[in-house]
């Protein structure tokens, strides 16, 4: 790579790939194989609005079938293209692998600015997006399951779902088709706080292991660090307010599209979420300083740096200037591979996008097992575990012949409804799934990171999912 020349978000992508895949054996058919992207279905459609015809291009790529259904979101953004589609694919294909949930990578997306229109019209685009991926089996429970991602939620994936039953009227598993629904319709509760939520258990496993904290240059717990976080959207509000309320985290500053925020004294990170729901934008929040010139907050002296928006802003351009000492991507490919190779010899760590995101596919993956099973997880045991909880503590009181606080009474007969085990195993994902990194990362000389390491896990898991089909 020219040190002048930023790659694009695919040739980051590319080139990570590259960098992992050298350092492996795997033959170079197979390398290919995974590596390619399977296909891509471009579709345009018309549809009729404000009295003439608007044309919108759409895409959904599948990257790797060697697992099914494959699985991947759908975002609304003008910056979707053919390329970061893609891109996108492959990283869900190497962040399932990673995480073990059993799905191939995919992703799709529309080419439009969600804001220019009303929820009727956007309904209208959404439902024909939907019809014409449908029709094509790029969105099935058994084949293709999309998620919300950037510019789109609950409310689109509502529509989507609706679209596939209409079309497919004795479908009995139909909810199955996207996951990311809301709660009465299908969803799961603790899903929209999955990735924000993920963030924070990947960030209290790395705290867990004392050698990786002392290569970042911190030490001790995520108690009092200091936290700069780039896009207030639902990952990055998750991330801040469960580090901020739950571990002691100080939110030093926030950068959104209109500026940054900033308090070395720590912001309430729910006063400026209702700020900038009210306004739009952070300017005017009244706790902190402000600053037109968002980015450079990117550079701010900082523990942990959280770019939860768009893919490339710590770059050739910042790279060098970049203070934090932990970097968690809880974006996609926020870091370029340029910037990636800077950052890692100046001692920063960084933890990558394929894992640090992957709460949201995770808790996808238990939503999609919900819908097949018809059940909520918890309805049939919930009662029953807190029954012989409630035997348990009247035993051991007849016993020792002193009662039980009554705070740990209430705590221990609750029995662990959907949240709970939603939580549950969304922690238990995360922390295994790190465990395996670092073990990776220290283990091998030749691995210099954690996204590397990352990469090689992933690399293996799905080489060995096609050797055993035969390949």
């Amino acid at each position: 790579m020219n040190a002048h020349i930023e790659p694009t978000f695919r040739e980051s992508v590319n080139m990570m790939f590259d960098k992992a895949i050298n350092l492996m054996d795997i033959s170079p058919g197979l390398a290919s194989k995974i590596k390619v992207c399977n296909s891509t279905y471009t579709v345009r459609f018309g549809v009729k609005l404000r009295g003439d015809i608007h044309t919108f291009t759409g895409y959904r790529s599948v990257h790797s079938e060697h697992k099914e259904p494959v699985k991947g979101g759908i975002r609304f953004a003008t910056s979707v293209n053919q390329d970061e589609v893609e891109a996108l694919a492959a990283l869900m294909t190497y962040k399932c692998a990673l995480v073990e949930a059993p799905f191939g990578g995919s992703k799709g997306g529309l080419h439009i600015d969600p804001n220019e229109w009303e929820p009727d019209e956007l309904e209208k685009i959404t439902r024909r997006f939907a019809y014409e991926l449908i029709k094509r089996d790029l969105i099935h429970p058994s084949q293709n399951v999309p998620a919300p991602d950037m510019g789109t939620g609950e409310r689109e994936m509502a529509w989507i779902a609706d679209q596939f039953r209409r079309m497919n009227t004795s479908e009995i598993n139909a909810d199955a088709c996207v996951t990311g629904k809301p709660l009465n319709k299908g969803g799961i509760i603790g899903r929209v706080e999955a990735t924000g939520r993920g963030v924070q258990y990947a960030l209290q496993e790395f705290f867990r292991h004392a050698d990786d904290v002392k290569t970042s240059g911190l030490s001790g717990s995520l108690n009092g660090k200091s936290v700069v976080v780039q896009g207030l959207g639902n990952v990055g509000y998750h991330a801040a307010h469960f580090l901020s309320t739950e571990d002691g985290c100080k939110i030093t500053a926030v950068i959104e599209r209109d500026g940054a925020v900033i308090n070395d004294g720590g912001i309430n990170i729910n006063d400026l979420q209702s700020h900038l729901q009210k306004t739009g934008g952070v300017k005017g929040f009244l706790d902190a300083e402000y600053t037109s010139n968002g980015s450079s907050i990117l550079e701010k002296n900082c523990n942990i740096l959280i770019p939860a928006a768009m893919e490339g802003v710590i770059n050739l351009s910042n790279a060098k200037r970049i203070k934090a000492n932990v970097i968690i991507e809880a974006a996609n490919g926020p870091v370029t591979a340029g910037a990636d190779e800077i950052i890692n010899a100046a001692g920063t760590v960084i933890i990558p996008d394929m894992y640090a995101n992957a709460g949201g596919v995770t808790v996808s993956y238990f939503e999609w097992v919900k819908n097949l099973s018809h059940i909520r997880f918890g309805r049939m045991q919930r009662r029953q575990q807190a029954t012989s909880n409630h035997m348990l503590i009247e035993e051991m009181e007849r016993l020792v012949g002193k009662p039980v606080s009554d705070s740990f009474k209430t705590k221990f007969f609750q029995g662990a409804g959907e949240l709970e085990l939603v939580r549950s195993g969304l922690e238990d994902t995360m922390c295994s799934a790190y465990q395996q990194m670092h073990k990776t990362w220290r283990s091998n000389d030749n691995i210099d990171s954690l996204r590397t390491a990352a990469y090689v896990l992933a690399l293996t898991k799905v080489a060995d999912s096609y050797r055993a089909l035969g390949l």
